[in-house]
């Protein structure tokens, strides 16, 4: 049998959660943020926030979002600097829906470096599309339409190839294999948090 050492919930720890529309994410950020104590991050419920109160940035946003297509850059990342520098973001933090395309990851990395923080890891939640669409359709939202999840799908899976081999790259990256039940999931997602924190030599 093998043993694993898993992190203590509070340590200070930096962590992406990638995973395409339909694949848990919600369920696992629910659970790792009270695992490690560190606030959520999610560019999807700034945007939402921004939306529902019809600012001019909600009203551009809707325009993007309402097509399957991803906000601009721009937009994102002033959300996301501008909550970076919150004091409760100097223990940690657990990014949600940010970086999803290279240059993203690029000024993540530059922005982090000059407040001398970095990623400690990066866990990519797979699910295979067939089973991303048959978790749509079973839920039966009111706002999910079946055209707009599949071009949802094909945006993640074109931009978001290239943002995982680049912290594959780095030796951040762990794939999490999303099918099963979410305890069994984030079995899996706290056995990767632990070879996150054992440094390079424990993600070979």
């Amino acid at each position: 049998m093998t043993a694993f050492l898993v992190v203590s919930r509070g340590i200070l720890m930096r962590i992406i959660l990638i995973g395409p529309p339909g694949a848990g994410k919600g369920t696992q950020c629910q659970r790792l943020v009270e695992f490690l104590d560190v606030p959520h991050l999610s560019t999807g419920e700034m945007l939402r926030a921004e939306v529902r109160s019809g600012t001019p940035e909600g009203v551009r946003a809707a325009a993007y979002m309402d097509q399957g297509q991803l906000v601009p850059d721009s937009m994102i990342l002033g959300m996301v600097t501008k909550r970076l520098e919150s004091a409760d973001c100097r223990g940690g933090f657990l990014l949600d829906g940010f970086p999803r395309t290279l240059p993203q990851a690029s000024t993540l990395d530059d922005l982090l470096e000059r407040r001398a923080m970095n990623v400690d890891g990066v866990l990519e939640l797979a699910v295979p599309r067939d089973e991303l669409v048959r978790r749509m359709l079973a839920r039966k939202r009111a706002d999910d339409n079946p055209e707009i999840f599949s071009k949802r799908i094909s945006s993640f899976e074109v931009q978001t190839a290239p943002l995982l081999e680049y912290y594959d790259r780095q030796g951040k990256l762990a794939t999490i294999d999303g099918l099963g039940d979410a305890e069994e999931i984030f079995g899996r997602v706290k056995q990767a948090l632990d070879r996150f924190r054992r440094g390079p030599a424990g993600r070979r």
